[in-house]
């Protein structure tokens, strides 16, 4: 099983950033995807996630109206395209594919044997 997690970078306030989640040896479809992330000295916290299936989604608050998750099932990757970065999004950020996550009353759901994979992450600094 592996979660390759790429695309963070440098960037200045403002600026967007994409990260992608390559994924191998489990069925990528069934499962549902989320980001988190961890910013220094705080704990980590759900960004978004994506549902298997229909794909239904759920954002942070934070990331509301400036991140968009997707999936690619036919590539095993998932995205989560980042825009009007602010300081405060700086974090490692990590994937996740599980079968399914209640996120502050959403259920992102994914199906099959109980499983919760998660990748190594890539960091985003955003500067003023």
């Amino acid at each position: 099983v592996q979660l390759q997690a790429s695309g963070g970078g440098l960037v200045q306030v403002g600026g967007s950033l994409s990260l992608s989640c390559a994924t191998s040896g489990f069925s990528f479809g069934a499962l549902a995807i989320a980001w988190f992330r961890q910013a220094p000295g705080k704990d980590r916290e759900p960004v978004s996630c994506i549902s298997s299936g229909d794909g239904g989604i759920w954002y942070a608050d934070s990331a509301k109206g400036r991140f968009t998750i997707s999936r690619d099932n036919a590539k095993n990757t998932a995205y989560l395209q980042m825009n009007e970065l602010r300081e405060e999004d700086t974090a490692v950020y990590y994937c996740n594919a599980n079968t399914g996550v209640l996120l502050e009353g959403f259920y992102c759901q994914g199906f099959g044997y109980p499983v919760d994979h998660w990748g190594q992450g890539t960091l985003v600094t955003v500067s003023s």
